[in-house]
């Protein structure tokens, strides 16, 4: 006869995988017993809830704090970190939390050197971490999060749409990825994180060259496109479409900035500003923010609070793409809070974002699972020595399950 704790241990994956199904379920049924008075999204099958790696291959150094002789190079130090930062384990916990995917990231620097090629010391890495997706049941889009000329948090000298070598580069990486994965179709290719405020003709064209050369070899790869100005919802109307129903479209969510990155050391007006922000709350906190750091006289005139009526309408071209092109996959890769902010703040914008995204059937990322010690940008939303999400609520929340 079996002990209660040996009850407990049969028992404990069943409810899990209850759990992981009840989860699902959740997210493709309505808010509502009413139907939807508006277009649904086109279904992302395989990735309606993922979950960012960051601070693994990309972030765990903040280059706008190093001088520019040791932004290139990499040292023992960084691949001892490639080699220990993100495991098995780490893969199944996210499995366990009822995700169907992972969004991880790289930087052209750590996956590739300075002649285009593989990095013989990190691709095993990766080949490791895409075995463990696969082994759990998880699909993965594959993110190069800095490519050398568009690093989100610092202006480089030499602009990736101005330098026809840095566009060969980046085009062959992603040829070189395209057949070293060629029999791994769970993997998605996000072609680059949080362009830059550019030109977006010159964008597009990169785009469609480099959608070209991978299709030239695989015409199934699933590839993601973002716009431009950090994949701001209000670009999309400015990015290239294309007659290919493996392209998907994206778009992050930070606003409003002096909430999702308050007291932010990498943010020189939240960190002067240096004041904990509430979420939701009055509107006039948020009026200060912009009178102290932009000297404005009459900010966000057409609101009275700050809460999800208030993303409603940052969201609003996100829901106007879906309105617009039924036919095309939208996914909101990338949106989260900074770690210090009060965890039940941090809880009520992301239960605010994803309600609204869910409102329109949109497939999304939370960022992020684990930020290291030394990124002034800290947004994950798991302990750093037990790997276990911060809240229940939150667990909830990003399952897409709490009402």
């Amino acid at each position: 006869m079996r002990t209660a704790a040996e009850k407990s241990k049969v028992l404990s994956p069943l409810t899990a995988a209850l759990a992981a199904c009840f989860a699902a379920l959740a997210f493709v049924l309505p808010l509502s017993a009413e139907e939807p008075s508006h277009v649904m999204a086109k279904p992302f099958v395989g990735f309606q809830r993922g979950m960012g790696i960051g601070g693994w291959l990309t972030n765990y150094k903040r280059f706008n704090v190093l001088p520019d002789k040791w932004r290139g190079p990499l040292t023992i130090g960084d691949y001892e970190h490639f080699a220990s930062y993100i495991t098995e384990d780490d893969v199944k916990n996210i499995a366990s939390m009822g995700m169907d995917h992972i969004r991880v990231c790289f930087d052209q620097i750590v996956l590739f050197d300075e002649n285009g090629d593989f990095r013989p010391q990190v691709l095993p890495h990766l080949d490791d971490f895409m075995r463990w997706c696969r082994d759990a049941g998880l699909n993965v889009v594959l993110n190069l999060h800095k490519a050398v000329g568009n690093y989100c948090d610092i202006e480089e000298k030499v602009q990736l749409l101005d330098d026809e070598g840095l566009q060969e580069k980046f085009v062959k990486l992603w040829v070189d990825l395209e057949n070293h994965y060629a029999d791994h179709p769970e993997i998605a290719f996000e072609l680059l994180n949080e362009v830059r405020c550019v030109d977006p003709d010159k964008w597009n064209n990169l785009v469609e060259r480099t959608l070209g050369a991978i299709r030239a070899v695989n015409k199934d790869r699933v590839v993601v496109v973002g716009s431009i100005c950090w994949n701001s919802p209000f670009r999309l109307s400015q990015l290239r479409l294309y007659d290919d129903e493996k392209v998907v479209y994206t778009f992050h969510i930070y606003d409003p900035g002096e909430f999702t990155h308050q007291r932010g050391v990498l943010q020189p007006a939240q960190l002067y500003y240096n004041r904990q922000m509430a979420w939701p709350s009055d509107i006039e906190p948020y009026r200060d923010f912009k009178r102290v750091v932009e000297n404005a006289e009459n900010p966000y005139p057409n609101y009275e609070r700050m809460d999800r009526e208030f993303l409603r309408s940052r969201l609003k071209p996100a829901f106007d793409f879906v309105e617009q092109h039924p036919d095309k996959i939208l996914w909101c890769g990338e949106f989260g809070t900074i770690r210090h902010c009060k965890i039940q703040w941090r809880e009520n914008w992301m239960y605010d974002v994803i309600s609204l995204l869910k409102e329109y059937g949109i497939s999304y990322s939370v960022w992020n699972y684990l930020s290291t010690p030394n990124d002034g940008n800290r947004f994950s939303l798991v302990d750093d020595d037990t790997r276990q999400i911060l809240s229940p609520r939150m667990l909830r929340i990003i399952q897409g399950v709490e009402e």
